[in-house]
């Protein structure tokens, strides 16, 4: 891939799709607002998901898990209230998961996904 907006949608897709099998439905991609950006909005039955998805192809500098800082969740808390606010879900029931990937080492699969329920708050 030529550069890190293409392989960031790349895994955002793959973590999509992943969560889609899983059964949830996607409301919304790459929602922006001054203070940050999800990843993907998804619905799970009746809780709105606000996914960040983290993509490593070695953990020397720090796993996928680890680098979703104290800073980037304030980020993201931050960016789904006002998401939030501007669509008027202020009683809808909400989570923060995270799905890293990384390269697999097992034969015939590319890709090794990490969902993480609840990952912060």
């Amino acid at each position: 891939m030529s550069n890190t907006t293409e392989q960031g949608s790349f895994y955002e897709e793959m973590a999509h799709r992943y969560l889609q099998k899983q059964g949830l439905t996607l409301l919304e991609k790459n929602f922006r607002h001054r203070q940050g950006e999800i990843d993907l909005i998804m619905r799970h039955d009746n809780t709105l998901v606000f996914v960040e998805v983290r993509y490593r192809k070695q953990d020397f500098f720090g796993s996928a898990e680890e680098s979703i800082t104290y800073r980037k969740q304030q980020s993201i808390i931050s960016t789904a209230n006002y998401f939030l606010m501007k669509k008027k879900l202020w009683d809808t029931s909400c989570r923060f998961d995270a799905i890293t990937i990384k390269p697999s080492k097992r034969p015939f699969q590319s890709h090794d996904i990490n969902w993480i329920v609840s990952a912060f708050c």
